[in-house]
């Protein structure tokens, strides 16, 4: 199957490997597994260029592994790294609710309760993928709206190490009716103005990730490096 990529203001490279990209994070391209120029240039109807430099910018997040002679591969997703990716990321977006308590966009802060409420409805139908792509939906609007939106930009490629983790987390039963409880709590706190009370909340958000992580490597360890 083709996949058309239509989006504009992107070159082609960068279009494919956000396709790439979204195929490893959900795990449709597995941990380990070979990666095709020609058919993925196929899939995505260009030509091997754009697949090459897709691969070049996966290789530089750490995504996939170019071995000469041999291939192309989806890198096996390492604990190490992803918690160096949440330290980063927890360092940043603590700054980010800091900075959102002292002053918010409101038409931001509009679109946010538009995302909380997709993410309800996608809960409800356990649409894991979908659930994810609002939850980074949030994450981008909490620094848009505290005026700092180069910081999302900047932990794209870190939080790589994150998503998929993030993903096989998802199926469990608990999980995204309390993440969006978290989501409300950063939320009330900006309301509130109480920083501390955004911190805290905020750092509870992403310690959900280490506290899974035992249980998915248990199920999932085959994954793993």
């Amino acid at each position: 199957m083709t996949v058309r990529l239509v989006e504009k203001g992107d070159s082609a490279a960068r279009r494919v490997e956000r396709e790439i990209r979204k195929a490893i994070v959900t795990l449709e391209f597995y941990p380990g597994s070979p990666l095709s120029e020609k058919e993925l240039a196929d899939r995505y109807g260009v030509s091997r260029q754009p697949v090459r430099e897709a691969f070049i910018a996966l290789a530089q997040a750490g995504l996939v592994e170019i071995q000469p002679r041999r291939g192309t591969f989806v890198v096996k997703i390492s604990t190490e790294l992803m918690r160096q990716a949440r330290f980063v990321r927890e360092s940043m977006e603590v700054a980010v609710v800091r900075a959102a308590c002292r002053g918010f966009d409101p038409a931001v802060r509009q679109r946010i309760d538009a995302i909380l409420e997709r993410q309800r409805q996608h809960a409800a139908v356990n649409a894991h993928y979908l659930f994810q792509r609002e939850d980074e939906a949030f994450h981008q609007a909490l620094a848009e709206g505290a005026g700092v939106p180069a910081a999302w930009a900047i932990m794209e490629d870190l939080k790589a190490h994150m998503d998929r983790v993030c993903h096989l987390t998802l199926p469990l039963p608990e999980t995204l009716p309390h993440l969006i409880e978290q989501h409300e709590a950063i939320v009330a706190a900006i309301d509130a103005g109480d920083a501390d009370r955004a911190d805290a909340a905020l750092r509870a958000h992403l310690e959900e990730i280490l506290k899974a992580l035992p249980k998915v490597e248990d199920i999932y360890g085959y994954l793993f490096v």
